[in-house]
């Protein structure tokens, strides 16, 4: 989707956050909990997430996850529901897309943010390149 496209979609003010956070953004993220985090009996200090290495398959998968569920994606990377289940994809330390609802708000904020991160200078580099 074009720049143009999804300013027509979301809100200009958070694209433009989430647009110098992908200046910014690299394929890897480890994020520290502080405190720990517990989920289903296991505590987690961080955990590592590897964006670079998700594949198409991934996102189909996950678009294909949500329209079971019938949960509409206009802006994958502006939704919420997308970027948890990708980023539950993304992490080396196999945690669940439900480990997500169990996290403090802070926790899931900055997760979510790093991988809409990603996704949004993926496409910048794309429209760079294009442009170019």
């Amino acid at each position: 989707m074009s720049t143009e496209n999804m300013m027509s979609i979301v809100d200009p003010k958070e694209y433009s956050k989430a647009k110098e956070e992908a200046a910014q953004s690299a394929g890897v993220y480890v994020h520290t909990f502080q405190p720990p985090f517990s989920y289903c009996g296991k505590t987690y200090d961080k955990l590592t997430f590897r964006f670079d290495r998700l594949t198409g398959a991934d996102s189909l998968a996950v678009e294909d996850e949500l329209q079971a569920l019938g949960k509409a994606v206009i802006v994958p990377i502006f939704s919420g529901q997308y970027l948890t289940r990708i980023s539950a994809r993304a992490c080396q330390e196999r945690i669940d897309f439900m480990a997500f609802k169990a996290m403090p708000i802070r926790d899931y904020n900055q997760i979510r943010s790093h991988a809409r991160s990603f996704f949004l200078a993926s496409e910048l580099s794309r429209e760079t390149e294009a442009s170019g």
